[in-house]
Parts: structure tokens; C-alpha cells; sequence
């Protein structure tokens, strides 16, 4: 009980309660939008939640939407606490899903126990080479990692559209750029039959907490923290800071690419262009909204998930646009990021009228002296 207390203490309450805030804030300016446009807000936000929640399948999809979000989450907070601002997950996601469709494809007729793995490897290999490049820039040669990852994720997609429409093309009909389809016995079980949530999930789930236990319970994780927070104090302690710089980048690709490989053995079965909707610009926005700390990337991942998902079928039943629940997500986005300045902003006042009360106190003494 102690340990809970300590935990929901200081700054993490206060930020735990912004967030509560912001995200009433963005639900009611939602609602105020759909009364404005003739629109019942209750039935409409019914309609998001049960669309969302109201059966297996869509329990399914908010799973597997969860499972993107939160890897790719991860991946950006991976390389947060080292210091590294990774913008490049969309180009290691690409070149991860390529390189497991390879592998899928070259190795036909192996046994899936001997595939699977070799296209998770290939992936984590693929994504985590691409993010390297930039980290080894940065930590050698002092070159921004933002626009190097930013001017990274063209060449990955691009280059992975031309193996797509070109030398690994299918020649199956129907097909407008992809590679071969896969085996079916490569492919992922889903566990909720006409959904996207797949026995992947269970990967994901065992990555989510190695990743936690790196970044929250681990020697090297305190270590890239420090790297992070205070590159100076840590050089003086001793800390190898641009091996973590590097690993931190490394670590982060091979989780998009991870990813990749999910969409390719778990929904589509091959490579193809639309493998990714930006999913990597996704998963940035809940780790930092959750400043990069990974049980609130989950937690958020699944809020995230649930209007995702749900705001298709509000569409539906309500005719309420689905591009409502992005401003609902801007405006969680914009309140999150402003809350230092406005904490700083109460803080400030507070002060003052603590200021003010003393100054009457002693004024008012003073003049009871007086008589």
C-alpha cells in the first residue's frame, strides 16, 4: 500500500490527473461538436464504445490495434530514455516486413516451428540495421538524428516499393504491388475468427515486459536513463553513453521491425505498399503523450485503440465522421503537451497568493501591536 502511495505521488499524480482532464475536455468538446451538428452525444459516444467493445470481434481489432500502438510506442520510448529522438519507425517497420516476407517466401517448405523464428530474426535484423545508421551518425559525427530517420523513412519505403513492384513482384492476379503470398502455415492463428487479433498478441506480450523490465528494473536501463537526463553526469560516472545511445536506436528499429513482420505473417500474408497506415506517428503520439513510461504506453494504447476502432462504427450506425475522434485525440495532444507550462503557470499563481495571504497576516498583526 505504501509502495502504491509512493507511486501516484508528486508529479506523477499531477500528471496522471492532467491527463484525466484533458481527456474529459476532448470527450466534451466532442460532444459539444455533435450537438452543434445536430448529432445526440450519448447515443453517438454509445455508439463509438459498443462499436468498440460490443463484440468479439471488435474486442479482436481494439487488440490488435492496442498491439501496434504499444510496440511501436515502446520503440519510440526505447530510444526517449537514451536521449534519441527516433522519427524513423515507418522506414524500420517497412524494411522488417520486407525482410520477413523474404525469409517467408525463400524458405517455403521448411516447418513453421523454423520459419517463424527466422522471420522474426530477419526482421529485428532489418529494422534494428536501419536504425543504427542514423544512431552511429549521431554518436560519431554529431548529425541530428530527427532528419536523418525523417529523410531515412522515404529511402526504406521506397525502396521497398520497388521490390514490391518489382524484382519480388507476385505474379498472381488481382495483386497491384506485392511479394509472393506466404504459406498459410507461416501465418499467425487469429483467436477471434473475421478479426485482426492473431496469436501475436502473446509475442507482444512477452516483448512489452522485457522491455518494461529494460527500461524500469535493469542495470542498463538506469544507465541509458542517465544518458538521457544528463549526458555529462553520466560521461563522469563512467557510463559508456554512446554505446547506449546506439543500443537505445538499435533496440527501437527492432521493434518496429518486429511489427512489420506482425502485419505480414498475421493480416495481409505478404508484403505489400499499404502495409502501414503510419502506424509509427501513432505509437509516437501515445509515448509521448505518456512521457515514454511503458505501463502508460499500454493503457493508453488501448484508449487509443478503443476510438480507433469504434469510430468506424459511430460512423456507421450515427453518421457521425470518424474524423471526430481525431480532433478528440488532438485535443488530448495539446492539452498533454501544454501541461508543463500550464503546472507551471498554477504553480506560479499559487505562490503569489500564498505571497499576498503572509503579507496581510503580517500586516494585520502589525496593526493589532499597534493598538
Amino acid at each position: 500500500m505504501t509502495k502504491l502511495k509512493h507511486y501516484f505521488s508528486g508529479q506523477r499524480a499531477r500528471y496522471l490527473i492532467t491527463l484525466g482532464i484533458a481527456v474529459i475536455a476532448a470527450l466534451s468538446l466532442g460532444a459539444v461538436i455533435m450537438l452543434i451538428t445536430g448529432h445526440d452525444p450519448i447515443s453517438s459516444y454509445g455508439a463509438l464504445f459498443g462499436g468498440a467493445l460490443g463484440s468479439l470481434r471488435s474486442i479482436g481489432n481494439v487488440g490488435a490495434k492496442a498491439v501496434t500502438l504499444t510496440m511501436t510506442g515502446l520503440a519510440m520510448a526505447v530510444a526517449a530514455q537514451a536521449g534519441m529522438f527516433n522519427v524513423g519507425g515507418e522506414g524500420q517497420l517497412f524494411m522488417g516486413a520486407m525482410a520477413s516476407a523474404i525469409v517467408g517466401v525463400w524458405l517455403k517448405g521448411l516447418p513453421a516451428f523454423i520459419v517463424i523464428p527466422c522471420a522474426i530474426l530477419a526482421a529485428i535484423l532489418a529494422g534494428g540495421a536501419f536504425a543504427y545508421v542514423p544512431a552511429r551518425l549521431k554518436t560519431r559525427l554529431g548529425v541530428n538524428e530527427v532528419i536523418t530517420t525523417i529523410m531515412l523513412n522515404s529511402v526504406a519505403i521506397l525502396f521497398c516499393s520497388f521490390l514490391a513492384n518489382g524484382p519480388l513482384k507476385t505474379d498472381e492476379s488481382g495483386i497491384a504491388a506485392g511479394t509472393q503470398q506466404l504459406d498459410p502455415v507461416y501465418r499467425f492463428t487469429k483467436l477471434v475468427p473475421l478479426s485482426n487479433v492473431t496469436t501475436s498478441i502473446f509475442i507482444a506480450a512477452a516483448i512489452a515486459f522485457v522491455i518494461w523490465y529494460l527500461m524500469r528494473r535493469s542495470v542498463q536501463g538506469y544507465e541509458m536513463k542517465m544518458t538521457g537526463q544528463n549526458k555529462q553526469f553520466a560521461l563522469f560516472m563512467g557510463m559508456p553513453t554512446e554505446k547506449h545511445a546506439e543500443v537505445s536506436m538499435i533496440i527501437s528499429g527492432a521493434l518496429c521491425g518486429i511489427v512489420g513482420m506482425f502485419e505480414v505473417y498475421g493480416i495481409h500474408g505478404r508484403f505489400i505498399e499499404t502495409v502501414s497506415n503510419e502506424f509509427y506517428f501513432d505509437g509516437m503520439l501515445v509515448a509521448m503523450i505518456m512521457r515514454y513510461q511503458p505501463v502508460g504506453i499500454m493503457l493508453m494504447s488501448i484508449f487509443f485503440a478503443i476510438l480507433n476502432i469504434g469510430s468506424a462504427a459511430m460512423e456507421a450506425r450515427v453518421g457521425v465522421s470518424k474524423e471526430l475522434i481525431f480532433i478528440v485525440q488532438s485535443i488530448i495532444i495539446f492539452f498533454m503537451a501544454a501541461e508543463p507550462g500550464i503546472t507551471a503557470s498554477i504553480n506560479k499563481k499559487r505562490v503569489e497568493i500564498s505571497a499576498r495571504k503572509k503579507i496581510h497576516e503580517k500586516k494585520d498583526r502589525g496593526g493589532e501591536c499597534d493598538a
